[in-house]
């Protein structure tokens, strides 16, 4: 078995005792440097950054393989990637870059195919001048989103 087979394996049985933690990704560089990146249904608490690299620490050999270890939560900002963080961030405003716009819009919905997005938008009326607001929906299938990311407001 390969080192990141190995590491891939104790992760995997480590996740398996944290059903609310969820990994989103998993480098192992040249230099041996494992780096974890998770995620929660309820967020990733620093104890449970601790709680993975103990048990990888403790399941991995470093006679066997030297190496370094960063098990750390996903941060603000960082672009969802699994439809488990859609749902999660339901009633929540993303920032959706499709391949032809950006939407700021309310995540109303998150199935495993698609995603329903709601905002409002300024456009001209449809009888006499000016604007109006109007509210917008669509339905995304998620191979359409090139990236969103979570909104945070004060």
């Amino acid at each position: 078995m390969t080192f990141k087979e190995k590491v891939s394996t104790v992760l995997a049985e480590c996740l398996l005792e944290k059903p609310s933690i969820f990994l989103i990704e998993l480098v192992i560089t040249d230099a041996f440097k494992v780096i974890v990146n998770v995620d929660g249904d309820e967020g990733v608490a620093l104890q449970d950054c601790i709680d993975v690299s103990r048990y990888m620490d403790a399941h991995l050999d470093r006679e066997e393989q030297d190496y370094s270890l960063e098990v750390a939560s996903v941060g603000v900002g960082s672009p969802l990637k699994l439809v488990r963080q859609y749902k999660k961030n339901v009633g929540r405003t993303l920032i959706v870059k499709t391949g032809t716009e950006t939407i700021e819009a309310e995540l109303v919905e998150a199935t495993d195919d698609f995603v329903i997005l709601s905002w409002e938008a300024r456009e001209p009326k449809k009888i006499g001048k000016g604007k109006e607001t109007v509210q917008k929906e669509l339905k995304l299938p998620y191979g359409n989103i090139k990236e969103a990311i979570v909104t945070v407001t004060f």
